[in-house]
């Protein structure tokens, strides 16, 4: 049984079961890769065995945290939010160019904050809103979201299957079967409406078990990582054990990382708004910027790297189904659980790399498509093609660069050219600015009240939705 046209069973108001919303919660951070970041800073910086663990502890409380008030309070989407990979380089430079372990983390803590601050800052001003509905008309939005799903494809396959530690012809395996699981559980969902419910909601979760017993059976899963971890502890090495320290090239390193960071959480806001089939309002936009603010504030408080709003989701609600916000309220809970029992998340992070690959490669096509399914309903010229195509050609090329050219640009441009998602948003933009037919825009904005499949426009949109309200 089908909410929609977009094949949703349950839609983001709607209600789901308590007992329910928590399976699927968990199966939202079962999808996530949100300890790869951390664990990635971790190693740069050689923390302590203690350091790690708290340092992922903290990940996970800010994931927790930053979720609940995006999907509750703020910008009431299913969003979840997690670590993102855009600081990494940022982070270890910062650090090491400011005593490192003596004094490093404080400096880099301190710039988080004020940079956080200023995010909120800039939602207060309801400046985000009219530069979004000025600079990303529909087009540039299906291209941003087209581009973030073949941005992280590269990951998926490479970085958890190809790449990935252990055997690659284990890998493969392992993740061909997760992958086929996943499959399987969908297709009996399809297959059985009686089933539904059960194979589609719960797909990746039965994929995860599947592949997680395959792996094992090969010797691939390190249970002694979660024998040795704590069942209960506390994150020790938060803010008020490093300190805060502020320093200006540091600061002003972090706005641009920040800027890059809103502009990656944009891509996966349109995202989900197109998965959900609901149009963001104005008061959404400058909502969730102060909520992101909010959420990297906390994040650097509690002692680790900032946090953006993760596309993974998007493929996981158009696998399942489900977009109840409870069950991302669900999510947010299950981070801070996994924030403070230590064993459990020892069992998350353990999980194998091809495991999450197999999974994680069909959700980037998923989220791909649903880029170029908004773009299919506007009437496109000459010109659409170029601004939609220049994009996926550059999100290649940075993802295809040699480290030895990037490593030769300066820092700034390092920190840009590390997310293939913003060299897409701002090419998408300014090929949009330049080549776009706006005047063609405002007439058809104009007669969309008659042919609502001709609005090419997010402010008209979000007008007409705001007036229905």
């Amino acid at each position: 049984m089908k909410r929609n046209d977009n094949g949703l069973l349950y839609g983001p108001e709607d209600k789901v079961s308590y007992f329910q919303s928590g399976l699927l919660g968990l199966q939202h951070v079962l999808a996530m890769d949100v300890y790869v970041p951390p664990l990635i800073i971790a190693g740069l910086l050689s923390m302590t065995l203690g350091q790690k663990t708290g340092f992922l502890q903290a990940a996970f409380l800010a994931c927790g945290i930053g979720t609940i008030l995006q999907t509750k309070f703020f910008m009431k989407l299913p969003v979840s939010q997690g670590p993102s990979f855009v600081p990494i380089g940022a982070v270890a430079g910062v650090y090491f160019a400011n005593g490192a372990a003596h004094g490093g983390l404080a400096t880099v803590l301190g710039s988080l904050v004020i940079g956080a601050i200023l995010l909120i800052l800039l939602g207060l001003s309801g400046i985000y809103q009219k530069v979004i509905n000025t600079l990303v008309p529909a087009l540039v939005g299906g291209t941003i979201i087209t581009c973030v799903g073949l941005s992280l494809l590269p990951s998926a396959l490479n970085d958890n299957i190809f790449k990935a530690t252990g055997n690659v012809d284990q890998n493969i395996e392992i993740a061909a079967i997760t992958g086929f699981a996943m499959l399987a559980a969908i297709t009996i969902g399809i297959r059985i409406p009686q089933l539904q419910r059960l194979f589609r909601v719960s797909s990746i979760v039965i994929a995860l078990i599947i592949g997680t017993v395959v792996a094992s059976a090969m010797g691939r899963f390190d249970w002694s990582v979660v024998n040795n971890a704590p069942w209960l502890s506390l994150p020790k090495f938060t803010a008020v054990h490093y300190g805060l320290h502020f320093s200006l090239p540091a600061i002003l390193t972090f706005v641009v990382i920040y800027m890059v960071l809103t502009t990656e959480t944009t891509g996966t806001w349109f995202a989900m708004s197109a998965v959900v089939g609901e149009k963001i309002l104005k008061k959404q936009w400058n909502r969730g910027i102060i909520g992101e603010g909010l959420s990297c504030l906390f994040a650097a408080l509690l002692g680790t790297t900032p946090m953006t709003g993760y596309s993974t989701n998007a493929g996981v609600v158009s696998i399942t189904g489900v977009a109840s916000r409870r069950v991302f309220v669900s999510a947010g809970i299950w981070f801070m659980v996994l924030g403070f029992f230590g064993k459990l998340s020892a069992f998350l992070s353990a999980v194998p790399a091809p495991v999450i690959g197999g999974i994680f490669s069909i959700i980037c096509v998923i989220i791909m498509l649903n880029g170029l399914n908004v773009i299919r309903d506007l009437d496109t010229n000459e010109s659409s093609i170029y601004i939609l195509g220049i994009p996926i050609v550059l999100t290649m090329a940075v993802i295809l660069l040699p480290s030895a050219v990037l490593k030769s640009t300066p820092q700034m441009v390092q920190y840009l050219l590390g997310s293939p998602i913003t060299i897409a948003a701002i090419s998408a933009v300014v090929l949009n600015l330049t080549m776009g037919d706006h005047k063609a825009e405002v007439s058809e904005d104009n007669q969309s009240n008659e042919n609502p499949k001709n609005t090419t426009s997010h402010i008209e949109a979000q007008k007409l939705a705001e007036s229905k309200s």
